[in-house]
Parts: structure tokens; sequence; C-alpha cells
């Protein structure tokens, strides 16, 4: 099974980044430790703070993976081109975020792509990650 974990902006500064909302561990340390509870799976991890970027990475995995769990950042509640390359999909997507959303500002509370999502995971801190992937072996 091939899981892509697709992060977008501000997210290769976990561990640095406000680690009263999203932690004090960097991604890449998280990223290895999933890897290892997860080795009947094929882990692929991508970051970019670009948005054409990111949208060029969901069409290289979104017709040939197994699944996308992909944390937008702030494109989240932005970007309706990433909504639309996730709609355009064959494999289904899980959206995550680190912190709930729901208890933040209001702009926060709506997500772009979630209704062309298979789910969403919020608020559970880099733990949200697992839990998305649990859902494809579900």
């Amino acid at each position: 099974m091939k899981i892509a974990i697709i992060n977008g902006p501000n997210l290769n500064l976990l561990g640095q980044r406000e680690p009263g909302i999203y932690g004090g561990l960097d991604f890449d340390t998280f990223f290895l430790s999933l890897r290892g509870k997860y080795s009947i799976a094929e882990l692929d991890l991508y970051q970019s703070n670009v948005e054409g970027e990111l949208i060029n990475r969901l069409h290289e995995v979104g017709f040939s993976y197994d699944g996308i769990i992909l944390n937008a950042g702030g494109y989240t509640h932005t970007s309706v081109a990433i909504a639309d390359a996730v709609a355009a999909l064959d494999t289904p997507v899980v959206e995550v975020h680190i912190s709930n959303v729901y208890a933040r500002e209001e702009f926060r509370h709506v997500s772009l792509m979630a209704r062309h999502c298979k789910g969403v995971i919020s608020g559970f801190g880099l733990h949200s990650y697992q839990l998305a992937l649990e859902s494809f072996f579900l």
C-alpha cells in the first residue's frame, strides 16, 4: 500500500513554530517513527510552501497511490485551486490538521477541500496523521 503525506506551508517549521499549538517535535522525526510503526505501507513525504508545487504533487500521486494524507496548512481555507486538484483525483484523500481548527479563528472553520475528501481529522496533534493512516486500513 502506497500512502503519500503532503504538507503545506509552514509545516517545515514544526518543532520551532508555536510549540504551544503545534508541539515541539519536528515532522521528520515524527515521520521516521510513523514509518517504523507502519512498515507494511510505503510512506512518502512531501512538503512545500508553494501552492502550485502542492498541486503538482497531488497530480503526481493522485492516480497511482492508495491514499493521500493532506495537511494544506493555511491553503485549506483559501485555495480553490488545491480543492479543485483534490476533487479531480482518483486516490482518496484524508485532510488533517494538527490543531483543532474549530477552536481557533473563525476563518479556519472553513475548508475548501473537505467536501472532496474521504474524511477530516483535526486537533490530535501529530497523532492526527496516524489516525488518517489508520483510516486507509479499515
